[in-house]
Formats: structure tokens, C-alpha cells, sequence
């Protein structure tokens, strides 16, 4: 099968394509022939030496497959959950190594669900990892109910337009955050008030709100804290909370925390669920082939990406 390998961590130049052996799977693993990958800033980071290296205790020095997000057929399975044929998706063994740049992946079968029927390839592969944040971090660490106040940062990005979807479905009130240029896109997701986080004060112009996903970093984890309600959350996905914010945060009697996703086959199945019915849907605002994964890898790194960037095989 076909496999990109990074030889070394650096730039897209480490990548080698090579024909390797397919993976043997183990007991309650499936193998599954790829037909889209998503690609996430933390491929960047990895392939440059740090986000998995560091999470996983990778070896710099070894070669590895990248990758973790995937939609595709199951063409042998060691589960009873699923028989070849099964058209299957799911975030695969992160933080450590899923190898999912590949014609095949080996995959436990308790981190997949079945592909809703109605959507691509395409779509179900961007509904891994990021959508598994949102949902991971709104829904069961923040406990929405109908009426919570949310302010979701970086509300056009991968996370964040996932975000703002999963808590409209559970009838909160969304307050998105992002440039002018993609308010009409954020909206179109169905916020209820955009943020130009380029020119609007937030303390000024937000009311309080109940809980906050953070995608940016220290310093909007810290401002945000003035936004928050007393008995609010703070969730950060991008950066641990620094001492700075965890005492301010205390102070005003909130709950500060920084969370890291992972693989779950039961919330992988209510992302289905929600799919298949409509009420979320996956944003691929570009796609590439199999042998453009540098390309894929540099439109993630341009920082000027909307919704989820995919390569299709």
C-alpha cells in the first residue's frame, strides 16, 4: 500500500511516499482502506517535532506515519461491531501513533462509528478529531443545557465551527468570535452574535456568559475571564492554563480548565446521530489529493483556513 513517511521532523520536504506492507490488525481492530483524511494544526505540529513527540514521548529519530482522523471501508474486521463493507469514521489512537496518512489503517474498532449514509467521505473524516472537541468539551465536560451562554473563539475554525453547531443543538445562546471577513459564515452556522476580535472590545461588548471554549491561547484564556459568570468554565484546547488565570479565575469562582481530546467510539456515534440528522454538518472549505498532502499541510499553516481541510485518496 501507499504510505507518507516522515523521515525526520521538519517541513513538508521529510515526507517520503513509499509502498509498504498493509497492518496486520489485532483483536478488536478492523482495517480499514482509507478514502479521506482530515488534517489538523496538531499534524502540523507533530511533523515539525512537537505536539505527539511530546504527548506520546515519540522518537525523533525513528520514522513514523502521521495522522489520526479518517473516514473509509473496513475490509477486515477482529470485532463484532463491524464486517468488511462497513463504511466507518473516527480519530484513530490519539495522541499517539494512528499512521493514518496510508491506503490502510489498522483501527480499534471502539473508536469508530459507521458513516452516516448521507454525507461524504469528506465530510465524515472533518468529523473526527475537531468535532470530537466540541463535543467533547461542550457537551460533556461543559454540560450545555437550553438557555447556557457560550462564547466559542475562533468560532470559523475546525473546532470552533463544530463548536458553535453542538451548542445550538442543545439550545444554548452562541457568541462567535472571529475576523469581519468570516462574520457571514459564522452566523450562517447559526451564532447569535458575532465577534470581530480584530477591532470589538469583548469585555464591552458581551454580556456574561456561562461558559467559554478557548482555541486561542494564554492570553484570550485570561481576557476571557472577565466575561465569565461567577460558578462559569473556562475550557482551553489549545494551551494549559497558566498560573495567572487559574488564580484570577479562582478569585471570581470559576472553574478553569485545559483539555486534550481523545478517542471515543460512543461519542463518536452520537456525532453520527447528529450528522445523519442534519443538525451538524462539516465544512471542507478545500480538498487535496493523496500525493498534495504538502500542500494540505501548508494551507493548515497559512492560519487563514475556514471549516476543515481534507485529503481525499
Amino acid at each position: 500500500m501507499k504510505a507518507i513517511i516522515l523521515t525526520t521532523p521538519g517541513t513538508t520536504d521529510n515526507f517520503s511516499y513509499r509502498n509498504i506492507e498493509l497492518p496486520h490488525i489485532k483483536d478488536q481492530e478492523v482495517l480499514i482502506e482509507v478514502k479521506s483524511i482530515s488534517i489538523n494544526p496538531i499534524d502540523i505540529k507533530t511533523r515539525k517535532g512537537q505536539g505527539a513527540f511530546l504527548y506520546a514521548n515519540l522518537d525523533p529519530a525513528k520514522e513514523y506515519i502521521l495522522g489520526w482522523d479518517i473516514s473509509g471501508v473496513v475490509t477486515q474486521s477482529h470485532s463484532p461491531a463491524f464486517k468488511p463493507g462497513d463504511e466507518v469514521f473516527g480519530m484513530v489512537n490519539f495522541p499517539g501513533i494512528g499512521a493514518t496518512y496510508a491506503e490502510y489503517v489498522a483501527a480499534p474498532a471502539n473508536q469508530l462509528a459507521k458513516k452516516p449514509a448521507n454525507i461524504s467521505h469528506a465530510e465524515a473524516a472533518g468529523a473526527t478529531l475537531a468535532a470530537l472537541t466540541a463535543w467533547q468539551n461542550i457537551v460533556n465536560k461543559g454540560t450545555v443545557k437550553p438557555g447556557d451562554r457560550i462564547l466559542i473563539h475562533a468560532a470559523a475554525g475546525g473546532v470552533g465551527h463544530y463548536a458553535v453547531q453542538i451548542a445550538k443543538h442543545f439550545g444554548a445562546y452562541v457568541i462567535g468570535t472571529s475576523s469581519a471577513a468570516n462574520k457571514d459564515f459564522v452566523l450562517s452556522l447559526g451564532a447569535d452574535e458575532h465577534i470581530d476580535y480584530k477591532t470589538r472590545q469583548l469585555v464591552e461588548n458581551v454580556d456574561p456568559v456561562d461558559l467559554v471554549i478557548d482555541g486561542l491561547g494564554y492570553q484570550s484564556a485570561l481576557d476571557s475571564l472577565d466575561l465569565i459568570k461567577p460558578g462559569g468554565m473556562l475550557i482551553s484546547i489549545s494551551a494549559p492554563i497558566t498560573p495567572e488565570t487559574r488564580e484570577k479565575a479562582a478569585k471570581f469562582s470559576i472553574a478553569a480548565e485545559f483539555t486534550s481530546v481523545r478517542p471515543n467510539g460512543t461519542d463518536m456515534n452520537s456525532l453520527a446521530e447528529v450528522l445523519h440528522s442534519g443538525a451538524i454538518r462539516s465544512y471542507i472549505s478545500k480538498t487535496f489529493a493523496f500525493i498534495g498532502m504538502a500542500e494540505a499541510h501548508h494551507a493548515i499553516e497559512s492560519g487563514r483556513t475556514i471549516g476543515k481541510i481534507v485529503v481525499n485518496l
